[in-house]
C-alpha cells in the first residue's frame, strides 16, 4: 500500500512534522531518506538528529533561501533543484527506502525550480518506497489531488514577526 502525505501552509511545522513521522518509521525498523531541496544550512538540528537515528539519511541538496527569480543566482538554484529530483528518481528505484520526504519540494514547485508535472510522475511511478511526504508552503491543488492526507499548517503567531531572535533547537 503506497501513500502520500502532504504538510503545507503559512504555519511553522510542516518539516518537523515530516521528521515525527520518520522517527515513528525509525520506531517500525523501516528505513527513510529525507531530500532537502531548497535547505543548505549545516546548523540545523535535523541534519545532526537524523544522523544517530539507524536506518535514516538526510541529504541537503538545495542552495539556501531562495532569490528573486530575475536573480543571475536563481538558475543556480534551478539546477540544484533538478539535481534533488534526479536524486530523489534514483533512491525510489534503489529499494532501499521504506519512507521518502521530499523536504520543501511544494516550495521548489511553486517557485518554478522544477516541474510539476514531473514531480507527480515521479509520485505515480514510485517503486518500493510505501510513504512520501511533501512538505513546502504553496502546495498546488493538482499535487494536493494525489495526496492521501494533507495537512496545512496555519501561524497564529511566530516569535520572529515579533522581534523574537531564531532560538537553536527550535528554528533551525
Amino acid at each position: 500500500m503506497k501513500r502520500t502525505l502532504i504538510f503545507t501552509g503559512e504555519g511553522k511545522g510542516k518539516t518537523t512534522a515530516a521528521l515525527g513521522a520518520v522517527l515513528r518509521a525509525v520506531g517500525h525498523g523501516h528505513r527513510s531518506l529525507i531530500v532537502q531541496f531548497i535547505k543548505a544550512d549545516t546548523r540545523l538540528g535535523e541534519l545532526a538528529a537524523c544522523g544517530m537515528l539507524p536506518g535514516v539519511e538526510i541529504v541537503q541538496m538545495g542552495c539556501g533561501f531562495l532569490p528573486d527569480e530575475s536573480s543571475p543566482e536563481f538558475n543556480q538554484h534551478r539546477k540544484a533543484a533538478a539535481k534533488a529530483l534526479a536524486f530523489t528518481e534514483r533512491a525510489f528505484d534503489s529499494g532501499k527506502y521504506d519512507l521518502v520526504v521530499l523536504d520543501e519540494v511544494c516550495v521548489a514547485v511553486a517557485k518554478r525550480l522544477i516541474e510539476e508535472d514531473r514531480v507527480l510522475e515521479l509520485l505515480q511511478h514510485r517503486r518500493g518506497v510505501s510513504c512520501v511526504i511533501l512538505t513546502g508552503r504553496d502546495a498546488s491543488m493538482r499535487m494536493m489531488k494525489n495526496a492521501d492526507t494533507i495537512t496545512e499548517m496555519h501561524c497564529v503567531r511566530h516569535g520572529l514577526q515579533h522581534g523574537k531572535q531564531p532560538q537553536r533547537g527550535v528554528e533551525y
